[in-house]
């Protein structure tokens, strides 16, 4: 499967080619940093599927959705933006496209919707005449992807939330104190415990308290 990733950020644009590349069968085919280039890149590389932004320095993501259909009418479109407003999501969604994700997106949620995009590609590809229930089948696992949004909060960074919980792995039964991921993380021990904290609220990670022979009792993060 062909992607191509529209984003005026060159580092988000190469995060989410990192994310891809841990999807079996997909092949990123390009990267484009305005609309002009995507325009370009879509009729020169004719993707399966374009991941979006809305903000872009010459031209809105979502104003050229029009053009996409019309030029390159076999690519799908996921929109992966910043923009909440509501004239922007309806517009992205009138033109039908396949999943709407508000950064900052954690991994899971991305890989959850490629890997549902994927499916219903697959599924689509073997049936020549669809009946009702395949029908409802395809709407349904698309509405059921779009629902499950998952957003991290401000002041969480994906890839640095993704380093705490490999950290937590790693840790084992001993756990972790906001302290020690402090040290490892090189940032300060509020900022550690914030996402430490974020992991047990999403229920990747518990906390225990620790109390030793003597001191003050310690709080440890472990994985879940």
């Amino acid at each position: 499967m062909k992607v191509m990733i529209s984003e005026d950020d060159f580092r988000v644009a190469e995060l989410h080619a990192q994310f891809l590349r841990v999807v079996d069968g997909v092949e990123v085919v390009g990267k484009a940093l305005n609309a002009e280039e995507t325009l370009e890149m879509l009729e020169e590389q004719q993707p399966d599927l374009l991941l979006l932004d809305v903000y872009m320095p010459d031209q809105l993501g979502v104003d050229l959705l029009h053009d996409i259909r019309s030029n390159a009418p076999q690519t799908d479109v996921i929109m992966i933006t910043a923009a909440q407003e509501k004239e922007v999501v309806e517009k992205a969604l009138k033109y039908g496209v396949f999943d709407y994700i508000i950064k900052p997106i954690t991994m899971e949620r991305f890989q959850k919707t490629i890997e549902s995009y994927q499916e219903r590609k697959n599924r689509m590809s073997q049936i020549d005449t669809f009946d009702q229930a395949t029908v409802d089948q395809l709407i349904k696992s698309s509405n059921e992807t779009a629902a499950t949004s998952i957003t991290v909060p401000k002041g969480i960074d994906p890839l640095t939330l993704e380093k705490v919980e490999g950290m937590l792995s790693n840790a084992g039964g001993s756990g972790l104190t906001a302290e020690q991921a402090s040290a490892q993380m090189g940032a300060s021990k509020t900022t550690a415990r914030r996402y430490l904290e974020y992991l047990i609220s999403i229920g990747k990670g518990k906390a225990e308290m620790n109390y030793g022979k003597v001191g003050r009792p310690q709080r440890k993060y472990y994985k879940r």
